[in-house]
């Protein structure tokens, strides 16, 4: 699982997120169609939400059986399905999310985001990738919010923290950081406009460049959609609810978002690779050959 990748002219970074569903649905089916847009897309770098691990089966691993890719996962609750589960308890299977990278992964860390005291936990995973030039190590943090339509409040909080934990892994002048991950949150709404620079909260601000904003091709960019079978059954409307948000680029250019789609978004004899549709985005890994003159009061 962690051989190297096969050599490639490294000309942009290639981002994928993706919520798998965990294990419902037709899950032998959808994972073999998981597998064949990551083949066809051959990412760098992939985050992974709703991701399972257990004594037996880890589900991320086992998707990338065969694949040069380095896998760091962190649990945010035990699976409800699971019949040990309970808080504290161990030998019991995690529900979480992942990172994938073609390149070596360290400076692991995990972030346990704020909650409303229902039982429904999050957290957010961050990782270095050790990139080589002239990208150069870099952070990625994947994450998954809360989910109810009504606890926007709660969302607020949890990103807050979590561009708090990509802001503090920045490298100084190195290739932007990465945030990634299902959101939970449409482009309207105080917590996605809190990640884009568009209001504050809590007396905070930020700014992360929204991939699809800066470079969507094509649509609305919907990422949970009725035409879905598997999103259909839970009777809520279409919406943008999955991201890949970067830092500025560097003034060479490099970490400049290019391009962006959304991917595992087809099905095939009647089985989706998973109730969302992924988020695929490049950011430019060559430098520029010509800039514009830099102006600092701009």
């Amino acid at each position: 699982m962690t051989a190297p990748a096969a050599p490639r002219s490294l000309d942009v970074v290639k981002v994928l997120t993706l919520n798998l569903w965990h294990d419902s649905g037709p899950y032998p089916a959808r994972r073999a169609l998981v597998r064949a847009w990551i083949t066809e897309l051959d990412p760098d770098v992939i985050g992974f939400q709703e991701a399972l691990r257990g004594p037996s089966f880890d589900q991320v691993r086992e998707l990338l059986d065969g694949m040069a890719y380095h896998v760091e996962f962190a649990s945010a609750s035990s699976f409800w399905r699971d019949p040990k589960h309970a808080p504290g308890t161990r030998d019991v299977t995690e529900f979480g999310n992942a990172i994938a990278s073609r390149w070596p992964l360290s400076e692991r860390d995990v972030l346990t985001l704020p909650d409303t005291g229902d039982g429904e936990m999050r957290c957010a995973l961050s990782v270095t990738v050790s990139a080589p030039q002239p990208v150069g190590p870099f952070s990625v943090t994947c994450t998954h919010l809360h989910w109810k339509f009504h606890h926007s409040e709660v969302r607020e909080r949890q990103v807050v923290v979590a561009c708090d934990r990509v802001l503090a892994r920045r490298r100084r002048d190195g290739f932007p950081p990465l945030l990634i991950g299902d959101f939970n949150a449409e482009p309207e709404s105080a917590e996605i406009r809190y990640v884009t620079g568009l209001q504050s909260l809590r007396g905070r601000s930020i700014a992360l460049l929204d991939a699809w904003r800066a470079a969507g091709k094509g649509g609305s960019g919907i990422t949970w959609s009725t035409a879905n079978d598997y999103a259909r059954l839970n009777l809520e409307p279409d919406r943008r609810i999955d991201y890949v948000f970067a830092g500025f680029p560097r003034r060479d250019g490099v970490g400049q978002i290019t391009h962006c789609r959304v991917v595992c978004n087809e099905p095939k004899n009647g089985v989706w690779p998973s109730d969302h549709f992924g988020v695929y985005a490049e950011l430019r890994a060559a430098p520029l050959s010509e800039l514009p003159p830099f102006d600092d009061a701009a």
